[in-house]
């Protein structure tokens, strides 16, 4: 069974910054490809940052220059540093991998979400 938890979120005034965190536990040979999604109030799932099969990391065009993601040499741990955030950053952010488990097999899988407000 694997398992994404996010964490790090929270309420912050516009101009401030917040770090998401996603922790990949439980049966895990291999991850392809991590990021983080957000769905704001009655809007689409859209992606914020990620990084590919190859390793390279994506940004969204909303959040280029303010966000940037990161992640452990074990692909364990991922982060989301957001700065400079705004009253259109907030959402619920979910943590997202494509996981090779030990029977070989690759499943995408989410995190339940953690809510981040931006107050103006």
């Amino acid at each position: 069974q694997v398992e994404l938890m996010e964490s790090g979120g929270g309420l912050v005034v516009a101009g401030g910054s917040l770090r998401l965190s996603c922790l990949a536990s439980g049966s895990i040979a291999s991850i392809n490809t991590q990021g983080w999604y957000r769905q704001g109030p009655g809007g689409q799932r859209d992606m914020v940052a990620e990084f590919t099969r190859d390793g390279r990391g994506m940004y969204g065009d909303s959040v280029a220059g303010r966000f940037t993601i990161s992640r452990d040499k074990l692909k364990r741990w991922m982060h989301l540093q957001m700065n400079n955030l705004e009253p259109e950053d907030t959402a619920v952010y979910y943590c997202n991998a494509r996981i090779i488990g030990e029977q070989g097999l690759e499943n995408e899988q989410w995190g339940k979400g953690t809510q981040v407000t931006v107050s103006s």
